[in-house]
C-alpha cells in the first residue's frame, strides 16, 4: 500500500497564519525609530478622538478609548497594509448609535453590553467571511454608496451636536427632523456661553488645520476651548451651563464578555450585515487609498481576518465596533511610518497615556467636544467626488443622493443596504439590455469588413448578428425581444460571440430552444468564434448537441460556406442584390473576406 504524501511544513503558506512574515523582512531600526515616531504621534491625536467618537456612538467616553488600544495592536499584526490604523471612527460610532438605541438607553451597562456583542458577531462575520475569500464583496458597495452615506452621516454627526454646541435644549434621541424641528423652534433659548466656547473651539480647529497642519488641529483646539470654559468659569461649577466630561478611570480595559443569549441575538441580527459591510469597506477603502501612495498590493481577504479578529479580541477587552481610521491612518503614513509597528505601536502608547493622563479629561466641555465634532463632520464630506459624480454621471447621483436622504429619515443600516441594492440593480439594469446589433459586410471597404446596414438592404435569409455582453439570465428577455424585431423563425441566424463571456443555463436554454425553433421553421442557429467558458458550460449540459457541434465555428467564412451548402438554391433565385460574396448569385467571386471582427465593448463580466 503507497504512503500518502505529507505536505512538507515549508510548503504551508505561514503568512496567512502569522502576517508580520509578510513584512518583517523591511524592518531595520530605522525603521523602527521612525514607526515610534508615529506610533506615538497616532495615540497623542486619538485621545481626543476617541472620547469624541465614543460620545457619539452613545458610549460612556473611555470606552472610545479602550476601542483604541487592543483591536489597533491586534488588526496591524494580522492585517497586510503597512499603513491601516483600526479603532474607533465616526461612521461606525453613528450607526452603532442608531442600531442600539432603540434597544437601550445610550450610556447605561445594558447599552454597553449590547455594544460589545454587536462587535464580537461583527468580528466573527468578517472573520468568517475573510476564511471564505469573500474580499470581492467590498466591491458591489459602490463609491456613489459610500460618499452618500458618509455625507448624511457628517450632517447627522453636526445635527446630533446642536445640543451641546447651543446650549438648547434638545430632547435626547430625537432623530434628524425633529432635532431640526425644535432648533428652528427655540433658537431663541441657546446659551451665550456655550455658543462662546463651541465657536471658539470651532475657529481655532479650522485656523489650526489650514496654518498648522503638522499640528493634531484636534488636540490644539480642545485646549483652546478648554481654557476659554475655564475662563468663564473658573470655579467649574457649571453655573454658566458649561458642563463637563466625566472623569474617566486611569485603568487598563477591563475584561468583558458579549451576552450571546436568544434575545441579544434576536435584537442585534439584523444591523450585523449593514455594519460589518460598512466597517470592511471602510477599512479595506483606506487600505487601497495608503496603498496607492506607498506603493504596496493589499490582500483584501487578510485584511477581512484582520478586522475580524481585532474586533473577536477587542469585545473581551470593553472595545466596540473598530474599523479603519482615514485620519488616523493618513496621519500615520505622513508622520513617516514604514510598518505595521507604528499602527501596533499607537495602541501601545495610548494605553500608557491613559493610565497618566486619564483624570484631566474631566476638564473637557461638551461644548468644546461639540465644536471638534462638527469640524470632523464638516470633513467627512468629500466636495470634490460629489461635484465630479453631478457632473459625470446621472445613475450615480441618484445612487449618491438615495443614500444621503436615506441616512437622514431612515435608520442607517438601512441606508447602506439600500445603497447597495440599487448599486447592484442599476448594474443589473445595464447588463441586463447587451447591444445585439446586425451588421453586413460593407462593400465599400478593402476587405469587407463587416458594419452596421445603414440605408442598405439585409440578406432575408442569413443575418449576423453581434452580441456584445453576457448571455445570463436577466439578459435573456432582453436578447430575445431584440431578435423578434430583427429576424423571423425562418431565418439562418449567425451569432457572433467573441463578446459573450459568460453563458449561464438560462441563456444556454435560450440558445437550445432558438436552434429548435428554427430548424422547426426551416432556418437554423450558427455560433461563431464562441469563448472556452461558455463552450464548456454548453457541452457539460448537453445543449451543445441540442443546438448541433456542426453549427459551431471559428471564422464567419466558414460559416456563410457551411450555410450556403445546406440552404434551398430556390431561395435566393430571386435575390437582386446579394450581400454575401459567397451567395450563389453574387457577381464576383473573389474569396471570403478576412474574418474581420470590430472590437467590442462588453462588460467584464466572468463566469465562476
Amino acid at each position: 500500500m503507497r504512503r500518502a504524501r505529507l505536505t512538507p511544513l515549508s510548503a504551508v503558506d505561514w503568512r496567512r497564519f502569522f502576517p508580520p512574515v509578510r513584512w518583517w523582512h523591511r524592518v531595520t531600526p530605522a525603521t523602527v525609530r521612525a514607526d515610534l515616531i508615529a506610533g506615538l504621534t497616532g495615540a497623542i491625536v486619538v485621545l481626543p478622538q476617541g472620547v469624541a467618537f465614543a460620545a457619539i456612538a452613545g458610549m460612556p467616553p473611555v470606552y472610545g478609548l479602550y476601542t483604541g488600544m487592543i483591536p489597533a495592536i491586534v488588526a496591524a499584526l494580522f492585517g497586510s497594509s503597512w499603513h491601516l490604523v483600526s479603532g474607533p471612527t465616526t461612521a461606525a460610532s453613528i450607526v452603532l448609535y442608531s442600531l442600539l438605541s432603540f434597544h437601550a438607553e445610550p450610556g447605561t451597562a445594558p447599552y454597553v453590553q449590547l455594544a460589545i456583542s454587536m462587535t464580537f458577531l461583527v468580528g466573527l462575520t468578517q472573520l468568517a467571511l475573510g476564511m471564505a475569500r469573500m474580499g470581492v464583496l467590498v466591491n458591489f458597495v459602490s463609491h456613489a454608496v459610500v460618499i452618500g452615506f458618509t455625507s448624511g452621516a457628517a450632517l447627522l454627526i453636526a445635527t446630533n451636536q446642536i445640543r451641546h454646541f447651543t446650549g438648547v435644549p434638545i430632547p435626547k434621541n430625537s432623530d434628524f427632523a425633529q432635532t431640526v424641528t425644535f432648533f428652528l423652534q427655540h433658537a431663541q433659548d441657546f446659551n451665550p456661553h456655550i455658543v462662546t466656547v463651541s465657536v471658539a473651539t470651532l475657529l481655532a480647529g479650522v485656523i489650526c488645520r489650514r496654518l498648522l497642519p503638522r499640528i493634531p488641529y484636534m488636540v490644539l483646539a480642545l485646549a483652546i476651548g478648554t481654557g476659554l470654559a475655564w475662563l468663564l468659569d473658573p470655579t467649574l461649577s457649571g453655573a454658566t451651563g458649561i458642563t463637563r466630561v466625566d472623569p474617566l478611570p486611569a485603568s487598563l480595559p477591563p475584561f468583558s464578555l458579549p451576552d450571546l443569549s436568544w434575545n441579544t441575538l434576536h435584537a442585534l441580527a439584523p444591523g450585523v450585515v449593514a455594519v460589518t459591510m460598512l466597517a470592511l469597506t471602510e477599512a479595506i477603502s483606506i487600505a487601497r487609498a495608503m496603498a496607492m501612495r506607498s506603493g504596496q498590493v493589499i490582500d483584501a481577504d487578510q485584511e477581512f481576518i484582520a478586522q475580524g479578529v481585532s474586533n473577536l479580541v477587542g469585545s473581551f477587552f470593553s472595545a466596540y465596533v473598530a474599523t479603519g481610521s482615514f485620519n488616523r491612518s493618513g496621519l500615520n503614513y505622513a508622520s513617516g511610518a514604514k510598518t505595521p509597528i507604528a499602527a501596533a505601536s499607537a495602541g501601545l502608547f495610548l494605553i500608557a497615556l491613559v493610565t497618566q493622563v486619564a483624570e484631566m479629561a474631566s476638564y473637557l466641555p461638551h461644548a468644546a467636544m461639540a465644536g471638534v465634532l462638527i469640524l470632523v463632520a464638516w470633513g467627512l464630506i468629500d466636495w470634490h467626488h460629489i461635484h465630479h459624480i453631478l457632473r459625470t454621471s446621472r445613475p450615480e447621483t441618484a445612487i449618491m443622493v438615495t443614500t444621503f436622504l436615506a441616512t437622514l429619515f431612515f435608520n442607517l443600516e438601512s441606508s447602506i443596504l439600500f445603497g447597495v441594492m440599487l448599486s447592484v440593480g442599476l448594474y443589473l439594469a445595464r447588463t441586463s439590455h447587451p447591444n445585439v446589433v446586425s451588421r453586413i459586410p460593407d462593400p465599400n471597404h478593402p476587405s469587407r469588413r463587416f458594419a452596421v446596414p445603414v440605408d442598405r438592404p439585409e440578406c432575408p435569409h442569413i443575418r449576423f448578428v453581434w452580441i456584445e455582453g453576457s448571455l445570463f439570465f436577466a439578459a435573456v428577455g432582453a436578447i430575445r425581444s431584440r431578435l423578434e424585431t430583427m429576424t423571423d423563425p425562418s431565418t439562418h441566424l449567425v451569432i457572433v460571440a467573441p463578446g459573450i463571456n459568460c453563458i449561464d443555463l438560462s441563456g444556454a436554454e435560450f440558445l437550445a430552444q432558438e436552434a429548435i425553433l428554427r430548424r422547426q421553421n426551416g432556418g437554423g442557429l450558427y455560433l461563431v468564434r464562441v469563448k472556452e467558458t461558455p463552450q464548456t458550460l454548453l457541452k457539460r449540459g448537453g445543449y451543445l448537441q441540442t443546438i448541433g457541434e456542426e453549427n459551431f465555428f471559428g471564422s464567419k467564412s466558414a460559416a456563410l460556406q457551411a450555410i450556403f451548402s445546406r440552404l434551398d438554391s430556390k431561395r435566393c433565385q430571386q435575390c437582386q442584390h446579394p450581400i454575401f460574396q459567397e451567395c450563389p448569385r453574387a457577381t464576383t467571386t473573389e474569396g471570403a473576406q478576412p474574418d474581420t471582427i470590430p472590437p467590442t465593448s462588453c462588460p467584464a463580466v466572468t463566469c465562476t
